[in-house]
């Protein structure tokens, strides 16, 4: 295999999730072939029918016989388990490349299989997937996680290579910062979801419908103004220090969500420290604020 271009690849999916259909689906494209993939559920079988049409569902350890490029696309806490029981079934060959998409591990998760000679590689896509077919294109441009051994600069080629040629781009992770750098992603993507949906649930309450229609304009470009913009891009009343604002806020929460009100003051303290720490809010503004939350909460 050339370190610049990966060789046509017999691939196996280990299995046929959201995104190991893509991936494997992707690569079929720029022309590997998926040789076999795994899948117990019925959403696995059938994103397997849809996106990998060619490749016979097999048990995981045929899956990895059959792979020249074996990919393991389970959860993150699936994965060690699976690495080692595969490894104990004698299922990894010499040669084999063998990537795993857990986003929170690196290449030390698939020590089993390296001492039965594989290549080992973490590739994880910068991206949420549905498990669709439009998935495929949404990887053309998107960055992916590479990491593979420190000393191992023929294996971050090769995991390279094999981004470049999904028109993704290949961004170096090194093992030790896996864990923080998912919990980075993990805290903005799956907490973005949860904050969008407590906005529109609150505006259904308040009889304000369709909540996404009225948001959607709002929020877009709130996270364009954040991303271009850094902190300059805090707004409303916390960034302001309208604490009459933020009280009515908590008071209507607190009557309709205690909940929600409670993860309101958290943010607020966020942003608030943030706007104080960007010179957007004078300290004293902040200290009043804080105060505001805090009194909120004991007499709620």
């Amino acid at each position: 295999m050339s370190a610049g271009r990966p060789a046509r690849l017999a691939v196996g999916v280990v299995s046929a999730g959201r995104v190991g259909a893509v991936l494997g689906a992707a690569w079929d494209a720029v022309g590997h072939r998926v040789v076999a993939t795994s899948g117990v559920s019925r959403a696995s079988v059938h994103r397997a029918e849809t996106l990998l049409p060619d490749a016979p569902l097999l048990a995981p350890d045929e899956v990895i016989r059959a792979a020249d490029l074996a990919l393991l696309a389970v959860p993150d806490d699936v994965l060690p388990g699976l690495v080692r029981g595969l490894a104990a079934a004698g299922a990894f060959r010499p040669g084999q490349i063998v990537v795993h998409t857990a986003g929170a591990h690196g290449v030390d998760v698939l020590d089993p299989a390296v001492e039965h000679g594989i290549l080992p590689l973490a590739l994880h896509p910068v991206m949420t997937f549905t498990g669709r077919p439009e998935d495929v294109q949404r990887l053309t441009g998107c960055c992916v996680a590479v990491t593979a051994r420190a000393d191992d600069e023929a294996a971050w080629n090769v995991g390279e290579a094999l981004v470049l040629e999904l028109g993704a781009e290949p961004v170096r992770v090194p093992e030790q910062v896996r864990p923080l750098y998912h919990a980075a992603l993990a805290h903005g993507a799956n907490h973005l979801v949860t904050l969008v949906r407590d906005c529109a649930d609150l505006l259904d309450k308040a009889g304000i419908r369709p909540a996404e229609r009225l948001i959607g304009p709002l929020l877009s470009a709130a996270l364009d103004n954040a991303l271009r913009h850094g902190d300059r891009a805090l707004t409303g009343p916390v960034a302001r220090g309208d604490v009459g604002t933020v009280r009515t806020h908590l008071r209507e929460l607190d009557r309709v969500d205690p909940e929600l009100a409670d993860t309101y003051r958290t943010l607020a303290r966020r942003t608030a420290h943030r706007a104080a720490e960007g010179g957007l809010l004078p300290d004293h503004a902040a200290d009043e604020v804080r105060a505001a939350l805090d009194d909120s909460e004991e007499h709620r």
